[in-house]
């Protein structure tokens, strides 16, 4: 398996898919999904690397039979309130998408976590245009009958450059 081997606990299989926390052999997949979406804000190579060193247990992998990775969710706790998860980045491969794919990720992600009583709550932020992350995240909090409040956390011009507004969305709390 790419990355060394994964113990059975890291590891679930969704369908056709293999859902797995990721190793830092996974970071160069990860930037060139999140490049050819076209949609994401891509960040360095280097970054992947290092969120998959640093938040593997708070991030998934999602990978097809042929073991090549097709997705990815990067998220971290966030320090103040260590029970709520961010998502950073959500991304699936073209010729994933459609199929569900991010669903499962989150799903399992927070499947993951909560089973360990290690969360509560999941944010994430949205651009105004985004609308397949608009619907993921409201069909998760449908999903997982969990209250979602959306709030405006970052106004346009606080960007430096031409960025639009991120609306961050809070869903929970989330049941074990």
């Amino acid at each position: 398996m790419r990355g060394g081997s994964r113990s059975e606990s890291e590891v679930c299989s969704v369908d056709t898919l293999v859902m797995a926390i990721p190793t830092v052999e996974d970071g160069a997949a990860a930037w060139h999904i999140a490049r050819e979406s076209r949609v994401l804000d891509v960040n360095s190579p280097y970054s992947y690397l290092l969120w998959f060193r640093d938040f593997a247990r708070t991030s998934v992998v999602a990978s097809d039979s042929g073991d090549v990775p097709v997705g990815f969710v990067t998220g971290f706790r966030r320090p103040e309130q260590p029970d709520t998860l961010v998502v950073w980045q959500i991304a699936v491969d073209r010729g994933q998408r459609g199929r569900g794919t991010a669903s499962a990720m989150l799903d399992h992600l927070t499947a993951r976590l909560t089973a360990d009583g290690a969360l509560r709550h999941l944010e994430t932020t949205i651009s105004p245009d985004n609308a397949a992350s608009h619907r993921l995240f409201r069909s998760f909090a449908r999903r997982h009958a969990a209250r979602l409040e959306r709030d405006l956390l970052f106004p346009a011009e606080l960007f430096p450059d031409t960025h639009e507004a991120e609306f961050l969305y809070r869903i929970g709390p989330l049941l074990r």
